[in-house]
């Protein structure tokens, strides 16, 4: 598969298939992470992967009870192992980098015939808990990962280029 056609076959999966996901599939994806840039090649992150049962269904529940998370077989949680630093421009260091692994890993997982969808709305203390992350860590997002339920891809809304795009400044 070409990166554009992964690009576009991308969506937020939010219902899969009971089918496994195997160990080889998930380091794959992993390994797409662990390729990505990092500011400074610094790397400040770690994912921890969660196939138990239970602790997915704890996940979904601190996830404003988004119960279909817990479906998925597998549930990467992507973790900043410095959230006090931040770049020159004034971003966090965490947010940039953790973003970039993850958006590898999606692309990763549509090549793998997998699913994903970026998690954003969940309670970082419970997540913490529940995963037991170091309190100097930040929880950016929980991932589940799994065979999309459904074999085509939906429609997206996009805007024009024309709409998104300036040259040289932001005037037109």
């Amino acid at each position: 598969m070409h990166v554009y056609e992964a690009i576009r076959a991308r969506y937020s999966v939010r219902e899969y298939l009971p089918a496994p996901v195997t160990d080889e599939q998930v380091n794959r994806v992993l390994e797409a992470a662990r390729l990505a840039p990092s500011s400074s090649n610094r790397q400040d992150w770690r994912f921890i992967v969660v196939r138990d049962a239970g602790r997915r269904e704890q996940l979904a529940q601190a996830a404003s009870n988004q119960m279909w998370i817990a479906g998925a077989p597998v549930i990467i949680a992507a973790i900043g192992t410095n959230p006090s630093s931040v770049m020159t421009c004034g971003l966090p260091r965490h947010a940039v980098d953790v973003s970039i692994a993850i958006t590898h890993m999606m692309l990763a997982a549509v090549e793998e015939g997998l699913g994903t969808c970026w998690i954003g709305m969940f309670s970082q203390d419970r997540v913490r808990e529940i995963l037991g992350v170091n309190p100097d860590c930040v929880v950016v997002t929980i991932m589940p990962l799994g065979h999309p339920h459904g074999g085509r891809v939906p429609a997206k809304s996009r805007k024009r280029l024309e709409d998104i795009v300036r040259y040289e400044t932001d005037s037109r």
